[in-house]
């Protein structure tokens, strides 16, 4: 399935930040009189020169012959054994910084400038300049990006305005629900539902283009519109051909197919997006031109009511939409195989959804609100399968000091999210799912930044909160209706790292109807 070769093939961009920063660790300054010089740290403190040094030969030997190029979440936990919560990755003069310490992250974090900077997107940049195409909230740096995202946090970022799309989302809920049904009345047992990453990438997919393009694109119908199945085969295209275009160098591009099946791939991307928001910019004029009221959703909200030109928008919308699929997919999967495999857990998280929702009411928001467990599984589900497990900062602004060492401005580091949220001292029994640790009851919690999965600050997810939205009405609403049992032939299943953290194979589940279920 494209989908499947989407996911399988997103790996490039945590890895480039880990093997291939743009950027050295040394701050150049110029003096008055001309003269170049690097900054220095004060005598009486450590520098990166102390650090436990890991070279690239050594980083790709492990990825190559010990199998970690599509673990590198487990390499996270075998380095810090053997270098530390603070080592640095040497390729060449280019230096990373690896942390893999919930107090490093946090010093690190709580110095963050106003204008963060990510990491190389030269990739996704490079098509844009030539395509002569807008920026979104991943490529666009500096004050621009901050502006931009200002904009684009209105009517999503805020728990309130992500409120608002209830209806919508749960209008997609509900389609999917039958769906559901559907597949299980058409399996031999009468309730198995094969390849759920499928499925929910189909719900995600939905989900997030009813809010983006405020319309629907029928991937959830028994047969996907052929527009729709272009737009997927190309997302699936682009990732596919990011890892060898990001590797290879710039030169190779004018001869190596690479290059060109990847462009093709933003070129379908892209000209789905644009069509949907060319079609709802020619509603909006007509609206216009009849006197008629055009306060919308998303798209209304940025094509009538922001400065934002038309490329922007569709530079926007086209990366927010990229990022609201695999979010919410990758992570609900992981849920429904932890509850299926605790099934006391999946039974307490069923007494709590039908003592707040009472018959066949559809679950809202406010109810949501108070379902502490619901967003604890959630939550602890995220711990354990964070989304990104590997994130980098490049500081531009300033030197700061992280554990003691100096570090000089545009130093690049890598965040290790996974070994962070895996840390026995922040949480006990770390490979446990535990819920329970995340509920406001009178026990201790986990420091905050133990388990940051849509990132912090400025620079955190503009999605967060409409992705928090879809699976907490989405589970609460299977979990009322249906028990959720792993098939026994799948066996144990294995994350596999793929910039995001999927399955390592097709995982089936059958959904066993409650008896007081009403659909």
């Amino acid at each position: 399935m494209a989908q499947h070769l989407a996911l399988h093939s997103i790996r490039t961009m945590a890895v480039r930040m880990l093997l291939r920063p743009t950027t050295t660790n040394l701050t150049i300054q110029r003096k008055a009189g001309g003269n170049v010089t690097a900054s220095a740290p004060p005598r009486s403190i450590r520098t990166e020169a102390d650090l436990p040094e890991v070279t690239l030969p050594t980083i790709l030997y492990k990825m190559i012959f010990k199998g970690y190029y599509n673990r590198m979440h487990e390499l996270q936990l075998y380095e810090k054994q053997l270098y530390g919560s603070m080592y640095k990755v040497k390729a060449g003069s280019v230096v990373t910084v690896s942390l893999s310490s919930v107090q490093f992250l946090e010093e690190l974090l709580r110095k963050d400038e106003k204008f963060p900077c990510r990491g190389d997107m030269t990739a996704w940049t490079e098509y844009r300049k030539i395509k002569d195409l807008g920026y979104g909230p991943f490529t666009e740096e500096g004050e621009k990006w901050y502006k931009l995202r200002s904009v684009l946090n209105k009517r999503m970022l805020h728990p309130k305005d992500a409120m608002k799309y209830e209806n919508v989302v749960n209008e997609v809920v509900t389609d999917f629900m039958k769906r559901i049904c559907h597949l299980r009345k058409m399996s031999s047992t009468g309730d198995l539902v094969p390849d759920m990453s499928n499925e929910l990438y189909r719900f995600s997919l939905e989900g997030i283009s009813r809010i983006l393009f405020e319309t629907r694109i029928g991937c959830l119908e028994d047969e996907i519109p052929a527009e729709t199945q272009n737009f997927i085969n190309s997302i699936a295209q682009m990732f596919t051909y990011i890892l060898p275009v990001s590797v290879l160098p710039k030169w190779t591009w004018n001869f190596l197919p690479f290059w060109q099946r990847y462009v093709a791939g933003w070129d379908g991307i892209f000209r789905f997006a644009c069509k949907l928001i060319d079609r709802k910019m020619e509603d909006i004029q007509m609206r216009l031109d009849a006197g008629q009221d055009t306060a919308g959703e998303y798209l209304s909200y940025l094509l009538s009511n922001t400065n934002l030109s038309k490329k922007d928008v569709y530079g926007s919308i086209a990366e927010l939409l990229l990022a609201g699929v695999d979010t919410t997919s990758n992570t609900m999967m992981w849920a429904l195989y932890l509850l299926s495999r605790h099934p006391k857990t999946q039974d307490t998280l069923y007494q709590e959804v039908t003592s707040v929702v009472n018959g066949d009411k559809i679950p809202t928001t406010e109810e949501i609100n108070s379902m502490p467990y619901l967003k604890a599984v959630i939550k602890e589900t995220l711990r354990m399968y964070p989304v990104v497990p590997i994130n980098g900062r490049l500081l531009s602004g300033s030197d700061v000091v992280i554990g003691g060492l100096f570090f000089p401005k545009k130093t690049s580091f890598s965040i290790n999210h996974y070994a962070i949220s895996q840390d026995e001292t922040i949480f006990p029994e770390p490979r446990i799912f535990k819920p329970e640790r995340w509920l406001r009851d009178g026990r201790e919690r986990p420091n905050p930044f133990g388990s940051i999965p849509f990132g912090f600050g400025v620079r955190g997810c503009a999605g967060r909160r409409i992705a928090e939205l879809e699976m907490h009405l989405a589970l609460a609403r299977i979990i009322k209706l249906f028990e959720v049992k792993l098939d026994p032939s799948i066996g144990e299943v294995k994350a596999l790292y793929r910039t995001v953290l999927v399955a390592d194979r097709p995982v089936n589940f059958h959904f066993l109807e409650r008896k007081d279920a009403s659909t």
